[in-house]
């Protein structure tokens, strides 16, 4: 099982799950927690090969890494802790992870928050994980991980969230992040899907104003589905919760409370 972290509220019976992106850890919600326990029962997973929760033998071999695979190892733990509904935080690939679990169980799942949300991969994006896939195998996963982490967030006021992500990736094994690297060059499908589908649960976008990859997308995303809302941050990237946490928190936390 994941390894997780909970805090239980006294008298909210309102579960919050935070879900990080490929090559972060729970602990890129430090900005979140604090406020989040005054209002919420919280839970922090570390996804499979990141943070705490360490690959164990059987699976370290096995190349059976999908979308829907890692999707279940977080319906493992809402089961394991007996939650039968809970508000979801995801940020960047922990959103479609998010949405994948939606679909799959939409009884699981109370509302979406999804911030940096890659619902499309424009031109740019592609020929970058193309780029990737070529040389996964031959360079460094970090020289892959810093380039795309500066692609992401190219600006000034995006270098704590760099450094942020670079740091957790550093705890990565290189066959660990080609394994999930592997996924990103597969969701193309998957992201048409979710375009398609209105599906009938709340969902907030939380974008940055600089998220220039990935918030034309959610725009159009937002336009068409009845079910969605979308705030964005000025002077901010595309990891949210880091750049700009207090707006972050205080729109969540809002959002949260009318549901």
């Amino acid at each position: 099982m994941l390894s997780y972290t909970k805090h239980k509220h006294k008298t909210s019976t309102k579960w919050v799950t935070f879900v990080h992106g490929a090559g972060g850890s729970s602990t890129i919600w430090f900005k979140q927690v604090r406020e989040f326990r005054k209002h919420f029962n919280v839970l922090l997973l570390d996804l499979r090969g990141h943070g705490n929760s360490k690959v164990n033998l059987k699976d370290a071999f096995s190349d059976k890494y999908t979308f829907d695979f890692i999707t279940d190892d977080i319906l493992h733990v809402i089961d394991h802790e007996k939650i039968e509904k809970s508000h979801f935080v995801g940020i960047s690939l922990g959103t479609i992870l998010i949405r994948n679990l939606a679909e799959k169980y939409p009884n699981r799942v109370e509302s979406m928050i999804m911030g940096g949300a890659i619902m499309k991969l424009n031109l740019r994006s592609q020929v970058l994980i193309r780029l990737g896939v070529i040389f996964k195998s031959v360079v460094p996963y970090l020289w892959l991980y810093k380039f795309f982490a500066f692609i992401i967030m190219p600006n000034k006021n995006h270098k704590e969230s760099r450094s942020l992500f670079v740091r957790e990736a550093k705890k990565l094994y290189q066959k660990e992040f080609i394994r999930w690297f592997r996924l990103t060059s597969e969701i193309n499908p998957l992201l048409r899907f979710f375009r398609m589908v209105d599906i009938k649960i709340p969902t907030l976008y939380v974008m940055g104003r600089e998220d220039y990859l990935f918030l034309p997308s959610i725009e159009k995303i937002v336009a068409s589905h009845a079910n969605s809302e979308l705030f964005v941050v000025e002077k901010c990237g595309h990891v949210v919760n880091v750049e700009q946490p207090l707006v972050f928190n205080k729109t969540v936390i809002s959002y949260l409370s009318k549901i």
